[in-house]
Formats: C-alpha cells, structure tokens, sequence
C-alpha cells in the first residue's frame, strides 16, 4: 500500500542549520549551530525520514557541508535523503557509501541531463530523486538563481521514462512564505509523470499535510516541512502520528 512520509527539513550553510525566505541567501534565519544535532531531535520524535540540504553546496555546484550529511547517515536510525550541488558521479557514491539513502539530482537536470539519465540508470530511481524547482511552471537552477525555459512537467515527464521513481517539486514563491503548497502543480506532476512526487514549499500547518494526504493515491507521496517546525507552527511528532503512514 502507498505511503505517505513527513520529511523533516534541515537547510546547511555555514555549517549551521538555517532557513532561507525564497531561497534568498541574504535573508537567512540561523535555527541551531548542528545540523546533526537537529536531525538527532526530529529522529527522536519518530521521523523515519530527515530532508537534508547543502545551501553552500547548491552555490559552489560541489558538495561543501556533505560531512555534516554523511555522520548524520552513519549515525541516525532513519533514513536520510540528501541535495545541493551534487553534480558528479562521485558525490553520488560519496554519499551512498555513507549511508545516506535518497541522492537529489537539481540543476544537472536541466545543465546535464544525459548525466542524469546515466545515473538512474546506474543506480536505479530509489536512489536518486530528481529535484524540480519551479518558478512559475519553469525549472530553476543553481540554488533557484537562474530560472530555466523549460517546464516542470516536461522536464518530469522526460525523466519518467529514463528512470526517475521520485520526484521533490519546489514553488519557489511558497518556500519559507508559510502560505501553503501548491497542492494543484504537485497533484498534476504526479499525474502527469505517474511517479512519486514529493511537496515542498509553503506548508505552514497541520491541515496542509492533511490536504497533501488526500491526493496520496494520485502519487502525492510525502511532504518536507521546515519553517513551519522551526517557527512552532507545525509539532514534529504531531504530524508524524496524524498525517504520515499508508494512504
């Protein structure tokens, strides 16, 4: 049976756990000086899942915060899915070797993508999830400072049928808003790619989760939570209890 997962969100820069509003690097809120430590408390809320992301490394187009990443991944009994700046086949095994469970491929999607179809099909669409920021239907890059030709739902539909099993849809001008996600553009990429797709953006309450939930049969299959945790809109193991597990 399909299910559905909460993903605890945790954003690295400067090695410490921040947020960011619209992915603007200059208006950034520091939540806690350990991304491990941050990960460590939602594990012991019950997440079975943590979101990690390397903000440096979306910018550099290289991992830069991945140690942060890789002892979480060692050390945590949960699984943990990772993205930013992973550009090259080896920061896919370095990763993988590590532990971490779920690879994000972004920006390569569009600047590279016979990279990317390679790597699904070397390590399989469990392994490597493909992350669609879109700025008004189009694909962004390179930690959401370009803004592609190219539509989201053409772009999944491509990667579809090379592979991808799992797909984390970003609205750009939702992220860090807490105004809610865009359950129509999430709800229409999972119909049109007939994958997993996972919401991110705008959560902002429990009902958002509840809303996302609804359409879990239509492939909908989780969401990543992160301002509306850290700002306490949203209880970690509140929505862990309420919202996740089968459809």
């Amino acid at each position: 049976m399909p299910q559905f997962h909460v993903y605890p969100a945790i954003d690295i820069r400067g090695g410490k756990c921040v947020r960011l509003l619209q992915g603007d690097y200059d208006q950034e809120t520091v939540y806690g000086d350990s991304p491990f430590d941050m990960a460590k408390s939602f594990v012991e809320k019950g997440a079975t899942w943590v979101h990690m992301v390397d903000l440096d490394g979306a910018k550099a187009g290289q991992p830069v915060n991945h140690e942060a990443v890789m002892k979480a991944a060692r050390d945590l009994d949960a699984a943990i899915q990772v993205g930013g700046g992973i550009r090259t086949r080896e920061d896919i095994i370095q990763y993988l070797d590590a532990g971490v469970d779920r690879v994000i491929l972004g920006s390569a999607a569009i600047s590279d993508p016979a990279f990317v179809q390679a790597m699904l099909q070397e390590f399989g669409g469990e392994r490597i999830a493909i992350g669609i920021d879109a700025r008004d239907g189009y694909v962004a890059t390179h930690g959401w400072l370009e803004t592609s030709t190219v539509k989201a739902e053409e772009l999944g539909r491509t990667l579809a049928a090379h592979g991808a099993e799992t797909f984390i849809m970003t609205d750009i001008s939702r992220d860090g808003m807490l105004t809610g996600p865009n359950v129509e553009a999430i709800a229409a990429l999972a119909k049109v790619t007939g994958k997993n797709v996972i919401a991110s953006g705008g959560v902002s309450e429990l009902s958002d989760l509840t809303e996302l939930k609804e359409k879990c049969r239509d492939g909908v299959s989780g969401a990543i939570v992160g301002k509306a945790i850290y700002t306490g809109r949203i209880d970690v193991t509140t929505a862990l209890q309420e919202v996740q597990g089968p459809c």
